[in-house]
């Protein structure tokens, strides 16, 4: 089934299996305190706009796909509350989470001291969880310090941020953004995506943005050019890498997080397993 035609299938009541391979699926997870940009992030990402008014997120949850060199990726985008009104479900969205986003104010070191404890709950929870320690866990983590358009205080100190960063950028990176000003987000999610191998072109500057009705016109006009259009194929415009926002996505069920991190962890086990036996 083509990507159009699978999206197209999603409605806001039902959940429907794509034909995805859970390879190519991934979580990306923002989190940080309250009125630090979070969501003005996840904007820029999803539409390159900037919302100016203030909304308190409760919990958002966003779907994206995309069609890459002949491959098909799904990219969850979990938008988290910055108030931790239940504990287990912030350790759930840490456990699901495949990549991170962590967030905080240039001008409020109390958002600051929040995602030094967040990056050691989310190497604390993933370690448990692959059962290694956080000295040697990987996870694809970018702290960013925000709303660097304004004139302020800082409040942080430079080599506080390199402290909690630490020397490997390949294991975490830092960068200062101004979501209002989109400043610096392409060079953070491209930096994002290296960590976890996933192509580069999933970064809001490297693919084109289409809608599910544009994927239909390109797919009706290779027909009629007696062409077939295969997503990463050559020709009408199938060459390039693009990605649709998914319309009515839902946060799926406590039950399939479970299976989600189930899945994963058994993929890992295996992976592990082969390279025990590349190396013995």
């Amino acid at each position: 089934m083509r990507l159009a035609e699978m999206i197209k299938k999603m409605g806001p009541s039902s959940e429907p299996e794509l034909d995805i391979p859970a390879k190519n699926c991934y979580r990306m997870v923002i989190l940080g305190s309250s009125k630090v940009g979070k969501t003005a992030i996840v904007s820029r990402f999803l539409t390159g706009r900037f919302e100016d008014q203030y909304t308190p997120t409760i919990e958002d949850f966003h779907r994206k796909f995309y069609s890459i060199r002949g491959e098909v990726y799904q990219l969850d985008i979990l938008d988290t509350s910055g108030n931790h009104p239940f504990p287990a479900m912030r350790r759930l969205s840490i456990l699901t989470g495949d990549v991170f986003i962590l967030v905080f104010s240039l001008d409020n070191r109390d958002s600051f001291e929040e995602v030094q404890r967040l990056k050691q709950q989310i190497l604390e929870t993933k370690s448990c969880l692959k059962n290694k320690t956080k000295e040697n866990i990987d996870v694809p983590l970018v702290i960013c310090g925000n709303k660097g358009d304004r004139d302020f205080y800082r409040e942080v100190d430079p080599r506080e941020i390199e402290q909690l960063v630490g020397p490997d950028p390949k294991k975490c990176a830092y960068f200062e953004i101004s979501a209002k000003k989109n400043s610096s987000l392409d060079q953070m999610f491209q930096a994002l995506f290296t960590m976890a191998k996933l192509p580069s072109e999933m970064s809001p500057d490297l693919h084109r943005k289409v809608s599910v009705q544009y994927c239909d016109l390109l797919h009706k006009k290779a027909l009629k050019s007696k062409k077939l259009l295969k997503e990463g194929s050559a020709g009408d415009g199938g060459g390039e890498a693009y990605g649709i926002v998914a319309p009515f996505a839902r946060r799926p069920s406590v039950h399939s997080d479970l299976m989600y991190i189930r899945e994963k962890a058994i993929r890992g086990s295996q992976t592990k397993d082969k390279e025990r036996c590349v190396i013995s």
